[in-house]
């Protein structure tokens, strides 16, 4: 077992770096810019982990001497790595794409990397110790700027064979309904994704009109009687509450998370759970809807997790 598991969440703009003991207790954390740019973004990694063990003291598990101490190293991509070809494929980050991007950081390194996409490490950190904890199947959702999930089951990231399990952003928007209008168009070329009705900016243009990406104060703006507000959010749980029952009757999961921005709508889990039986295929549905526990850490926290404590 190593003595330390690193993570690394590359995000849009920042590089994110979390330290996990035996124990998984978080004992460092700490950003860097993302520099935005392939090479550099490979050597702004080796560099900040290769400080990282520095000052762990701690070299990579697979080359340990006698007395040393050792580390693992995951990393959360928004994207996956193809099967076929080694390269990473739907990355919002598009100079990514096309990269043999695990490949290189582990030549960079000199040491074994686990590459995983960032939802599914979102999953992972609440199954491990977050809000999901104990459960054996967690479907876990982020929905912000965009919507993806992923799917863990008895400890271990569900990937599929062609590493895209848990795209449910890019599923149809099941019993459809006619406000929800014309199937609107999505960037992966189809029409009718459930991302153009459930991500954040989806929600704020359905309360303040097209071109409108922000939807802070939408629940203030509700309670204190705003028409727009109270018909979005009225579309929007009936809407989420159809997403998750078409996740519920495929997987049945134990549990589902939410992470992201529109995690933080403190009345999405006071109404969306009533919603569910209406599509759910069983007489009673009980599938608790929960809040991440990790926040904004959880995905860099799954990245380490992606080394079993036995390794």
């Amino acid at each position: 077992m190593a003595d330390y598991r690193l993570g690394i969440d590359l995000g849009g703009t920042k590089i994110e770096i979390a330290v996990l003991n035996r124990q998984g207790d978080l004992v460092l954390r700490e950003r860097i810019p993302n520099p935005g740019v392939y090479p550099e973004a490979v050597l702004a990694i080796r560099d900040l982990v290769t400080s990282v063990d520095h000052r762990l003291g701690a070299v990579p598990s697979h080359r340990v001497s006698a007395g040393q101490s050792t580390s693992t190293l995951g990393i959360g991509i928004p994207g996956s790595i193809s099967p076929e070809t080694g390269l990473i494929k739907n990355a919002n980050a598009t100079w990514l794409n096309d990269q043999p991007f695990g490949m290189d950081l582990e030549s960079a390194l000199s040491r074994p990397v686990r590459t995983e996409n960032d939802a599914n490490c979102f999953a992972l950190s609440e199954a491990a110790d977050g809000a999901a904890k104990g459960a054996q199947t967690v479907f876990g959702i982020i929905v912000g700027t965009g919507m993806g999930a992923g799917i863990v089951n008895n400890g271990r990231v569900l990937e599929g064979r062609h590493h895209i399990a848990g795209e449910w952003g890019h599923l149809p928007l099941p019993w459809p309904l006619p406000e929800d209008g014309e199937p609107r168009p999505c960037f992966c070329g189809n029409r009718g994704c459930m991302e153009r009705y459930l991500s954040g900016p989806a929600l704020a243009a359905d309360w303040k009109g097209p071109g409108n990406r922000n939807t802070a104060g939408i629940e203030d703006a509700a309670a204190n009687g705003d028409q727009a507000a109270i018909r979005a959010l009225n579309l929007y749980m009936e809407r989420f509450a159809r997403a998750c029952s078409l996740a519920i009757n495929f997987l049945d999961p134990d549990v589902i998370v939410l992470g992201g921005g529109i995690s933080n709508l403190a009345s999405l889990y006071e109404r969306v759970p009533p919603l569910l039986s209406k599509h759910v295929i069983t007489p009673v549905c009980t599938t608790p809807i929960v809040k991440n526990l990790h926040g904004d850490s959880s995905g860099v926290r799954g990245a380490a997790w992606l080394w079993d404590v036995t390794e």
